[in-house]
């Protein structure tokens, strides 16, 4: 009886055990030298449990240590029979002050490596961007016809569907940063087939191996980001991917007009060489470090990402205890995601990605300044301006809303947005061709205007944000893979159909995109979860029935 006392006292003199559905966590809660507010952490597989002997070692161990609970780096402490750490120590510190560098740290790392990884959302738009300012140019001295010049167009999209099919192979097994560096390697020799081109198949060539870069950047670099940031700046962060798709396309447009496009080739070889610098300097994704069975460098990353101060030990035994699940349930193929355990965020990936695109965005981008004039306007540009205008500050707006208001409401005014905007166009249309008294033409105008910036704050960010927070790691990248192919599918399919579209009935076109429109307001209210200040792991766990024991 007395020596059962003594060890209770013992206990409470050197810490209490908690025990949750994840692990065996001792806090140290006694400790002189450790700051108040930083527990020291210390954890070890559930199914080992320390024998009174291993805890009788460990008390003499940090007895005889001198100023055991100060910060240091995150070292072992004790080894099972097998040689593997028992006990790990957090990195602390000792003085107040730690708090602020240490978000600050943390901060940091997070931002500068989304600056690196948005490096390609800005590749992307620049290459999206390229084919409009440099037509007359490539045309007049290679000698294209139209015919020609619209393969040229319209092939990189064909690549980005090539692209999208292999690009969650790639993040899969050369990582998320190794996926984004294939891509620039890719990028940069399609930019110069197409700045010393010959002829039209040097063009062509280059056109395509451009798409099937910017094809796995579109996957990669969303998933990246989410994977890296903490959940409470996650949405905002991801969002950002858009934005700089947007920027990197007005870019183009902008330089075109002053440099020959064989020049603006070489400009966009840029972005690639400056993200491959940055790839050395950035920490890979810790979640796919993990999957990958690199315990070692999944903490040291995680650890970089969150700041040398922090503990990190709540977030990595999620991260560690969901993807042992992952390990144990059978390897994936592709048609395992129309299983019933992932049917939900399939179809929540694939919906949203094809609403996204037949709600008729890159119909009414390609062909702006075509639809002001059939509006009845003399010239499309004041239209085109006005759009560009209104696009980055929607963005920005969407950025800065995302982890306030949430996705899901987002989602729905944004779709709600370009459903009046459609119908404003569609009446301004309707009014021309059955020759209303009254003229409608500024609806178009107004239309326009109001689609594109709803689709900005939400439509257009939002649904790779939630494709990259949605699906189990084992699963990603063939997920990932699908509603990537889907998008670019969606985006050949309305780019081509849209003039054909407006030729059999210009009000009904958009009478059509309003229609699709509201459907999505629709399927997000119904079908799409609030991913908002939730870690991956709890979101991934919530959408399926074999990973629900681990959702909290």
């Amino acid at each position: 009886m007395t020596k059962q006392r003594k060890q209770r006292t013992r206990e409470e003199q050197g810490g209490k055990h908690l025990h949750d559905r994840t692990q065996h966590v001792w806090l140290v809660t006694h400790c002189p030298n450790y700051p108040p507010g930083q527990p020291l952490v210390v954890h070890w597989s559930r199914s080992e449990q320390l024998s009174s002997e291993q805890n009788h070692a460990r008390d003499r161990r940090w007895t005889h240590r001198e100023n055991p609970c100060m910060a240091g780096p995150m070292e072992p402490e004790g080894r099972d029979a097998s040689g593997k750490p028992l006990l790990v120590r957090v990195s602390g510190s000792s003085g107040g002050d730690s708090h602020g560098s240490a978000a600050s740290s943390s901060i940091a790392v997070v931002v500068g490596s989304t600056a690196v990884a948005v490096a390609g959302s800005f590749e992307f738009g620049l290459s999206i961007g390229y084919s409009s300012p440099s037509q007359l140019g490539i045309m007049r001295d290679l000698h294209l016809s139209l015919a020609e010049y619209s393969v040229f167009g319209s092939i990189l999209t064909i690549g980005a569907m090539l692209g999208a099919i292999i690009s969650g192979s790639i993040a899969d097994q050369a990582g998320r940063r190794g996926a984004m560096a294939i891509s620039d390697v890719i990028c940069t020799l399609g930019y110069l087939l197409i700045a010393f081109s010959q002829n039209c198949w040097w063009l062509d060539t280059g056109r395509v191996l451009i798409g099937c870069g910017i094809g796995v950047l579109s996957y990669v670099v969303p998933v990246y980001i989410s994977e890296i940031t903490p959940k409470n700046l996650r949405g905002g962060f991801a969002t950002v991917n858009q934005f700089m798709i947007c920027c990197g396309g007005s870019l183009a447009f902008v330089l075109g007009t002053f440099i020959t496009w064989r020049t603006l080739a070489i400009v966009g070889v840029a972005p690639c060489l400056l993200q491959l610098v940055g790839l050395l300097a950035i920490p890979e994704s810790p979640r796919w470090l993990a999957r990958s069975g690199h315990p070692g460098a999944f903490v040291a990353a995680l650890q970089k990402l969150r700041g040398h101060g922090t503990d990190i030990s709540e977030e990595a035994s999620e991260i560690k205890v969901f993807t042992e699940k992952l390990h144990r349930l059978p390897k994936s193929k592709m048609l395992d995601l129309f299983q019933k355990d992932y049917i939900h965020a399939v179809t929540v990936g694939v919906g949203l990605m094809a609403f996204q695109q037949l709600g008729g965005v890159n119909g009414i981008l390609f062909y702006a300044s075509e639809v002001f004039v059939s509006a009845g306007f003399s010239s499309g540009n004041t239209g085109t301006v006005a759009m560009a205008i209104v696009q980055i500050p929607m963005i920005g707006l969407g950025v800065l809303l995302m982890d306030k208001a949430g996705r899901r409401p987002l989602l729905m005014v944004s779709a709600a947005g370009t459903c009046l905007g459609c119908l404003l166009v569609a009446l301004s249309f309707l009014s021309k061709e059955q020759h209303w008294e009254r003229d409608l033409n500024v609806f178009a105008l107004a239309g326009l205007l109001v689609f594109i910036g709803s689709f900005s704050l939400g439509m257009g960010g939002i649904p790779w944000v939630i494709m990259s927070e949605i699906f189990p790691i084992n699963m990603k990248g063939s997920a990932g893979s699908l509603v990537t192919l889907i998008n670019w599918l969606g985006s050949w399919i309305v780019s081509y159909a849209f003039n054909f579209l407006m030729m059999w009935s210009t009000y009904g076109t958009f009478f059509i995109f309003a229609s699709i429109c509201g459907i999505t307001v629709v399927f997000v209210e119904r079908l799409v979860p609030e991913t908002k200040g939730r870690t991956l792991e709890e979101i991934q766990a919530s959408m399926s029935s074999s990973l629900t024991p681990f959702h909290k």
